[in-house]
């Protein structure tokens, strides 16, 4: 069937290109870290793919329309608020081509592919572009709105002397962006020999099947799951690096009305003001298009099967079942220019969790508890040749546990993205690894336990800084229908030795001198279900494969374990009863951890928390 056969091609070429970008690129964060995305869109700027989200062609056509467009051609583009939403902070470049094909004898523009990642660094106040008390936009870099980087197959070498010039690390950023446009420029060619061998018209029809398939299986399959009516909730990020550590609101009211074309309504309504730091997010750009496609893959948890769920993919068949309504401008997620946006993870991530949250109310608990943020965290220095060097990661925590199983452990919620190899740290910066390992009882307690986080030690052989883009410090990844929260984010400098101490999660500089230990400590995910009906030998499971301690099944599980290992099943089963006796009459929905306690002045839950 040549759907099938479409569909399969633009499968294959976008894993093409990205596969070109990952072997031909420099920088660790694209290469090796793999945060980077690819995506195929059509001439009516939808989102054809659906393995993983991407940016927006909206803000280039915007700007060059298409009809001025000629074989050849890639534009670029990184500023945040002329990106329509697609750009969150300006270390993401994005590289735009379009596709030609042959319509009544003219070369006409018939798709579009793209690709954005997370580079080294495109200047600003620190290293690696991501200031972490910037008030300004204008502190984290240099701004490009969409620009024609090649023209016709020529290189806009001025331009790319600009970039490189306001870059801290110019051959890396020159390379990633030669590797990004010739994989797009190649993706286009593989693209346009589709149209070539069936035809302009007949995959056209077939790109109108698979976005209306989708949108046909989500109606059907996934919103039919939530009942109609209006459910809220909410969740924070606890600072923004300017401003003293509160709760930051994001708010979901989400309505569901099955009679209605557009079904279900995202409406942001009472979330918090536009913050001071960079943890802003502009998402009410190109009626919240980009969203839209960013928060759907959570409906998947709504499938009927584990199995089910895996199938799916998040295309712009989706968009045609939700309608965002945002608040009104200068909020977390309609911040005005300049306002800083580099964090925004600490929003956009967290509007994940909102939406499940959400989600878990309104179908008793069928959804998985709070999974892990994004984080980045990094060590920069000189080495010994003296040049400049900067180690960054993104190091993954533990996803939430489920209705039907534990959460994963130490997993990246930027899909393919991925910690870097011991071996290449090592061998291209002054540092040692000297310990990765699962953070012990860092997953949420629950009948189903949330995943671990990592627990990775860094030595520094010269002296550098320490750098650290992270939350959930405070609060923790929530559990939810009587799950606990997981364990919070934590950096300790020379752990066990004389100058040990805390750095704080947003840190742009921290010194370290030659022969330093630093721990990082990544997020566990929250638990669901109550813990004290986790099976015993499911626990003591745990304590073997090391992802909880003989005082955590304890504490956490009321499981008593005996020096040999083994459960002593009578204490178990008295501690269990005293465990649940003391329990408060009225317990909320949601376990938000005793940082929540800190951050509300002293109130364990908030109003949304109760069913």
């Amino acid at each position: 069937m040549l759907v099938e056969i479409v569909a399969g091609t633009l499968a294959a070429i976008e894993k093409e290109v990205e596969t070109s970008i990952g072997r031909t690129s420099r920088s660790p964060m694209i290469r090796d870290a793999h945060d980077f995305r690819a995506g195929i869109h059509d001439r009516q700027l939808r989102k054809l793919t659906g393995r993983s989200y991407s940016a927006l062609v909206q803000p280039v056509v915007r700007d060059h329309p298409i009809d001025a467009m000629n074989p050849g051609d890639v534009f670029f583009h990184n500023d945040v608020y002329l990106s329509e939403g697609g750009i969150g902070h300006l270390p993401d470049l994005c590289v735009t081509v379009p596709v030609f094909a042959d319509v009544a004898g003219q070369p006409t523009v018939v798709a579009f592919i793209q690709a954005f990642g997370h580079h080294d660094d495109i200047g600003g106040a620190v290293p690696g572009s991501m200031p972490s008390a910037a008030t300004s936009v204008f502190e984290e870099g240099l701004m490009v709105p969409p620009i024609k980087l090649w023209d016709r197959g020529v290189r806009n070498d001025a331009a790319l002397t600009i970039m490189t010039r306001n870059s801290r690390m110019p051959d890396s950023l020159a390379a990633d962006l030669d590797a990004e446009c010739s994989a797009c420029l190649a993706g286009a060619r593989r693209l346009g020999e589709l149209f070539d061998r069936y035809g302009v018209a007949a995959v056209e029809a077939c790109f109108e099947s698979i976005l209306s398939s989708s949108t046909e299986v989500y109606r059907r399959e996934i919103l039919s799951q939530i009942p109609d009516g209006s459910y809220v909730w909410e969740d924070y990020a606890e600072h923004d690096g300017v401003d003293a550590p509160q709760l930051h609101r994001q708010r979901i009211t989400l309505t569901m009305d099955s009679t209605k074309d557009v079904p279900l309504v995202i409406d942001f309504t009472g979330t918090g003001p536009q913050a001071k730091g960079p943890i802003n997010h502009c998402g009410d750009y190109a009626d919240g298009n980009f969203l839209k496609k960013w928060l759907a893959p959570i409906l998947r948890n709504l499938a009927e099967s584990p199995e089910r769920m895996a199938q799916l993919d998040v295309n712009e068949g989706v968009v045609p079942l939700i309608e965002m309504r945002f608040p009104e401008k200068g909020t977390l997620l309609t911040p005005i220019f300049p306002a800083p946006t580099n964090a925004r993870t600490f929003v956009i991530l967290r509007l994940l969790g909102v939406l499940a949250g959400v989600l878990a109310k309104a179908t008793g608990g069928r959804m998985p508890a709070d999974q892990e943020t994004i984080r980045y965290t990094g060590v920069y220095g000189t080495d010994a040749n003296g040049e400049p060097y900067l180690m960054r990661e993104v190091l993954g925590g533990g996803s939430g546990g489920r209705y039907y199983a534990d959460g994963e452990d130490t997993i990246h919620v930027v899909p393919d993205s991925r910690n870097l190899p011991t071996e290449f740290t090592e061998s291209r910066f002054p540092l040692r690894i000297e310990r990765l390992a699962l953070a012990k009882d860092s997953g949420g307690p629950g009948r189903y336990r949330g995943g671990c986080g990592y627990e990775k030690d860094i030595r520094v052989l010269r002296d550098a800084h320490f750098m650290s883009i992270a939350d959930r410090s405070i609060l923790s990844c929530w559990g939810v229908k009587g799950g606990r929260a997981g364990r919070p984010f934590s950096i300790t400098v020379d752990p066990g030795g004389p100058d040990e101490h805390e750095v704080d999660a947003l840190a742009d500089a921290e010194p370290l001198k030659a022969g330093t230990v630093v721990r990082v400590r990544t997020t566990g995910g929250g638990g669901w279900g109550d813990p004290l009906d986790r099976p015993v030998d499911e626990v003591l499971r745990d304590i073997s494969w090391h992802k909880v301690s003989v005082t955590g099944a304890r504490d956490d599980y009321g499981v008593v374990v005996r020096d040999d290992g083994t459960a002593d099943e009578a204490a178990t089963a008295r501690l269990r009863e005293e465990l649940r006796a003391a329990r408060p009459e009225v317990q909320p929905f949601f376990d938000r951890g005793p940082g929540y306690a800190l951050l509300s002045g002293g109130a364990s839950h908030n109003e949304f928390d109760l069913l």
